[in-house]
């Protein structure tokens, strides 16, 4: 159920181990969601001004949509954890300057809809 999409510099392909930080959310999120079913999609962004837009500046964001109902405590420590995962996975070289951040966004509990074929 949960939607995750990580969008990034394109600067850091080489340095973020995409599949191990999937792999990492959907090995320990479900501990706080209880479900499983995650979907990981990833985006590569080529043109990223960040801040004064200087070239050594970079970033990786991501956004997870879960299930609507969920207590703000869970949400924080979600939060916590997919940015904690996000620092082990990717490893910047030193020129790069890279701000890592994290949303966690309720889906809709009644409109979302799922099905497996």
């Amino acid at each position: 159920m949960p939607q995750i999409i990580v969008e990034y510099s394109a600067a850091l392909a080489d340095v973020f181990d995409r599949r191990g930080f999937a792999l990492a959310v959907h090995a320990q999120a479900p501990a706080m969601l209880g479900n499983d079913g995650y979907k990981t999609r990833f985006r590569p962004l080529d043109d990223v001004v960040i801040g004064d837009g200087a070239a050594e500046n970079a970033m990786a964001h991501v956004e997870m949509g879960i299930l609507s109902g969920r207590d703000a405590e869970t949400r924080k420590r979600l939060s916590a954890l997919v940015l904690d995962l996000l620092g082990e996975h990717l490893r910047p070289p030193a020129h790069l300057r890279v701000q890592l951040t994290v949303e966690i966004r309720e889906m809709d509990r009644d409109t979302y809809g799922k099905r497996v074929t």
